[in-house]
């Protein structure tokens, strides 16, 4: 018989966030696959208005674990984030001679899952696996230049 994994992951979600994807996607990079403690210090010093966004989020979703599942938020990382596009306001701008131009005024949609930590609750794993894996990503690249 296979092992199962009991590994819970819990999410929420900010619909039709008034943001365009790019801005927040560039805010979230940052948090992704670290333990909620050290996202939510990264957010608050992070300078850009969407981080108080996806700090929203992050708390929404750590308050589900808590609640719904139990878990503790401190031993919790954020194990997947992602934007995606929300619908487009269209407004229309004058210009010379009669014309119009378009104004599209983006939205997005702003997902945060957040999992148990794998060996049940030290912090420093996430952050040295992903250390990690840049720089073996640094390693390939480095070597396929020279080849």
């Amino acid at each position: 018989m296979a092992a199962v994994d009991t590994k819970r992951e819990v999410r929420a979600v900010a619909k039709t966030v008034r943001v365009s994807p790019r801005k927040a996607r560039l805010v979230v990079d940052h948090i992704r696959g670290r333990t909620v403690p050290e996202a939510r210090t990264i957010l608050a010093f992070t300078t850009r208005a969407v981080a108080e966004d996806v700090e929203k989020v992050l708390r929404s979703a750590v308050a589900n674990a808590e609640s719904a599942h139990g878990l503790n938020g401190d031993d919790l990382y954020v194990s997947a984030v992602y934007v995606d596009e929300g619908p487009t306001i269209k407004r229309w701008r004058p210009r010379a001679r009669g014309r119009m131009s378009p104004i599209k005024k983006r939205t997005c949609h702003i997902t945060i899952q957040v999992s148990e930590l794998p060996d049940g609750g030290s912090g420093a794993t996430t952050a040295e696996t992903t250390s990690k894996r840049f720089r073996s990503r640094a390693r390939r690249r480095k070597k396929e230049a020279v080849a």
